[in-house]
């Protein structure tokens, strides 16, 4: 089995070569069996030209039934090989190995077969054994060859470079002989077995020159050599190197870990110092991460500039512990990062946003630590990255990187530290440029390679994605915020029903702003509305479907609806919305358009101290009377909004003057230090507690309640309740006779003289009056109420009759009797409107009084 070596300076014999050169017959064929594509070799293969055969049925270029045998063997294939019987363009048959790949393009194109085969019998080649002399002498791999009594008869280049021996030097000696170690006594032992039974053995083995401690991976087989007869005559060591697959497998785990590592916050300094913490020391010496700017939260990034010089602002950095050149100069900013040191991580600093040319720890041999300004020059490798779009190497000597570190203060660290390699990766995301990573070799003697560079742009665009969407999702958050408050009520209204008080404190986790509200809605006749309702989700599409329930809850509180009517209008209004919408976004966990949401509406009379609620699915009110006893008001639950077909049903009640109610939605309650229970129990002693001011009281439940910034969305509404003096209020029963009218505007007058009102509001009020009683005499049934109220500067008057029928204003023609008393009482009042009773209906007005 000893190689026989070709005399210096001679050559293997080589035939001649072919005087044609190889050709390939190319061909390409679409689904449906039509060419499409014809190469060179192909004409001269078949003898057709291009215009003669693309566009053709691919069956024309086959003989007999081959064209159905091969439909059938690639029905679905991805490769189909084998021999086809061709047909030639003058007719004869050419049977021919075809190989054939179904490709399948990254674009919108539809997929094809690319079919091949040789045009000549064999390529042009030197002789075999030639090959296989050079394959073994060659051959990268350590190869060599053992006999019988397992001594080396032969070894390539491989095993002498790995072995540091020449081959003379290691023939005819056993493999411990030449590297003494377990390893070799390991290999020994499975070639013996490779003799004995013939069969292939396998080992990783660890060798190493004698003296050289530094041990390298081999993938070892060990493969007995047979002769014609099946002897086993000699056994092959064949190893190969596993260097890369470890370093490819270092570089995967590295990536791996980024995942779980890199991200962690919604903070950009925190997203970006991660990045340099995993990368040094398993990918760098030294990283850092410059960002165009340090937006504000919600703000969008700064664009790239188009050219010149750019001014960028260092965020994070991290190097090995002794990666510069001056360890004890006090004034080192390298932001090296111990893990025992708490200074080990380089922090923005308010004082320290100073310019690197000029400013503390602008030290020659130190790179600008964490928080400074750096303006980079175009000629710089940092500006031409960007300006590129993508990610670079450099070695020392590299001319880009020379001329920046010799012309560029700021980037003298970088020669003077010793660096030999160095990468700069853009940080991009969605198409918009974020910053650069900057990554320098100086203690690991490797440079980067473009593996090194695929990984950097791996772990880069990991972290700009985390900082674009923190980016998005903050500027969502502000949007969403923005929308909430201008959807909740700026101002209280002026009314003397309620004292009241509220809160809207939105949730604390990244789900985002929420849909609850809370609103108050001055009625006729003194009456006042609360409202306090949650829209299930989070964020925009809840806020915002949150100000159509609420609109659609002043709309229906307009028209005077109790509220267990306003309930299923407002019911029906949420099943078409999700009709509308159809559903839920894709990816959120929000349900369609606010079914589930839930509501609270509730109208106190300050009149009669009545009070009538209704609600759907929403936690009850907390009623708290003027001798400290605190109780829910047990008002029927109802359910959410949105699913229909179930009635709502009103609670009634009579509340002392001074009585506290408590309005809240569901995230006050669902807290994480405690049950629903608890929470209650909490509620109620803050309720129990008095407080002149009602803002006190709401400060005091949530403090009481929270500890933390809440899960969930809290609105809370806080009203306690007044009546009106028995002055304030003048009744009148009126018989239904025309006579009658004239003293209901008697009435009107001496009661407006008594409560000191000036003559033009008894003027004004006697014409309405006039019009009102009217039409219920002409139009109602009996008995007629004339009532007036007198309260925070504004003059109600209602009449009220029997009667279901509702007063339209309508324009009233040149000869028309009437039609003019309606239009007349809109010019007179600020509001007007009709309310509908048990007993009948009241048609009421209110005239704005000035203060005198």
């Amino acid at each position: 089995m000893e190689r026989l070596p070709t005399p210096a300076g001679q050559q293997a014999d080589i035939p001649d070569a072919s005087p044609a050169p190889a050709r390939t017959a190319t061909a390409t064929i679409s689904e449906q069996g039509i060419v499409t594509g014809w190469s060179e070799g192909a004409r001269e293969l078949l003898g057709y030209t291009p215009t003669q055969i693309v566009g053709h049925p691919a069956a024309r270029l086959l003989a007999d039934d081959t064209g159905e045998q091969a439909r059938r063997k690639t029905a679905g294939r991805e490769r189909f090989s084998g021999q086809v019987a061709l047909l030639h363009r003058d007719g004869h048959r050419l049977p021919r190995n075809l190989l054939a790949h179904r490709r399948t393009p990254q674009d919108s194109r539809p997929a094809e077969w690319l079919v091949v085969t040789a045009v000549t019998a064999s390529p042009r080649t030197p002789d075999s054994q030639a090959l296989r002399e050079w394959v073994f002498s060659q051959s990268p791999c350590i190869l060599a060859v053992f006999d019988p009594d397992l001594r080396l008869v032969t070894a390539n280049t491989g095993m002498e470079s790995a072995l540091l021996l020449p081959e003379e030097q290691m023939r005819g000696l056993r493999l411990p002989e030449i590297t003494p170690g377990p390893a070799s006594e390991e290999a020994e032992t499975k070639m013996r077995r490779a003799l004995e039974t013939g069969q292939t053995q396998h080992m990783q083995a660890y060798l190493h020159p004698t003296g050289v401690s530094t041990q390298r991976g081999w993938s070892t087989s060990l493969t007995p050599l047979k002769d014609p007869g099946g002897t086993v005559r000699a056994v092959c060591l064949a190893a190969h190197h596993r260097q890369q697959e470890h370093l490819a497998r270092q570089r995967m785990l590295l990536l791996n870990d980024a995942g779980a590592r890199i991200g962690t916050t919604s903070d950009t300094q925190r997203t970006v110092q991660e990045l340099t913490d995993i990368a040094v020391p398993r990918l760098a010496d030294f990283a850092a991460v410059d960002l165009l700017d340090t937006p504000r939260r919600g703000s969008e990034p700064t664009r790239l500039p188009a050219t010149g010089p750019i001014t960028m602002h260092r965020t994070a950095l991290h190097t090995t512990p002794d990666n510069h050149a001056a360890p004890n100069d006090p004034n080192d900013h390298n932001g090296h990062n111990d893990p025992h040191d708490p200074h080990s991580h380089a922090t923005p600093d308010s004082h320290t946003g100073h310019d690197s040319h000029d400013g503390p720890g602008a030290h020659p041999a130190s790179p600008p630590a964490a928080g400074e300004k750096i303006l980079y020059p175009a000629l710089s490798p940092v500006a031409q990255c960007l300006a590129q779009g993508h990610g670079a190497l450099y070695e020392a000597d590299d001319p880009a990187l020379t001329q920046w570190t010799a012309q560029d203060p700021t980037a003298a660290w970088i020669r003077q530290q010793g660096t030999h390699s160095v990468m700069v990766v853009p940080l991009r995301a969605h198409g918009t440029t974020l910053g650069v990573a900057l990554f320098t070799r100086s203690r690991r003697p490797e440079p980067f390679e473009a593996d090194d560079l695929w990984l950097a742009e791996e772990l880069t665009a990991q972290t700009a994605v985390h900082l674009h969407n923190a980016h998005r999702h903050a500027r969502e958050h502000t949007t969403t915020m923005t929308l909430q408050r201008s959807l909740l009520p700026q101002t209280l209204p002026d009314q003397g029903a309620l004292d009241i008080a509220t809160r809207y404190l939105p949730a604390g986790s990244k789900a985002g702003v929420g849909g609850d509200w809370f609103d108050v809605i001055p009625l006729s006749g003194a009456r006042v509305a609360l409202v306090v309702g949650d829209v299930v989700g989070h964020g925009i599409r809840a806020s915002a479907t949150m100000g159509r329930v609420r609109t659609a809850v002043r709309t229906l509180a307009d028209v005077d609806l109790p509220p267990d009517e306003l309930l299923t209008y407002l019911d029906d209004l949420v099943i078409h919305l999700a009709a509308d919408e159809g559903g839920g976004a894709e990816g959120t966990t929000e349900t369609a358009a606010g079914i589930g949401t839930t509501c609270l509406y509730a109208v106190y009379d300050p009149v009669t101290r009545h009070c009538t609620i209704a609600r759907a699915g929403h936690p009850p009110p907390a009623a708290v009377t003027p001798d400290g006893t605190v109780r829910f008001l047990n008002v029927p639950a109802g359910p959410p909004l949105g699913l229909g077909g179930l009635p709502f049903e009103t609670y009634e009640t009579q509340l002392p003057e001074g009585t506290l109610l408590a309005l809240y939605t569901d995230g006050l309650l669902q807290t994480r230090d405690h049950d629903i229970d608890e929470g209650l129990d909490t509620m109620f002693q803050a309720l129990a507690r008095p407080a002149h001011n009602l803002d006190t009281v709401c400060d005091r439940i949530l403090t009481t309640m929270l500890t933390h910034r809440p899960d969930d969305d809290i609105a809370l509404l806080i009203a306690r309740t007044r009546a009106l003096n028995t002055h304030q209020i003048a009744t009148f029963s009126l018989p239904s006779d025309p006579a009658i009218v004239a003293q209901a505007r008697q009435h009107t007058t001496t009661q407006l003289t008594t409560w000191h009102l000036d003559d033009t509001t008894t003027y004004t009020t006697e014409l309405i009056v006039s019009e009102l009683v009217t039409n219920a005499i002409r139009y109602g049934h009996p008995p007629i109420q004339l009532r007036l109220i007198h309260h925070n500067h504004t003059l109600t008057t209602e009449v009220s009759d029997t009667s279901n029928t509702t007063p339209h204003m309508r324009r009233a023609r040149t000869y028309d009797e009437g039609g003019r008393g309606l239009l007349l009482i809109a010019q007179l009042a600020q509001r007007w409107g009709t309310r509908h009773t048990p007993t009948g209906k009241t048609v009421w007005t209110e005239q704005t009084l000035t203060p005198n």
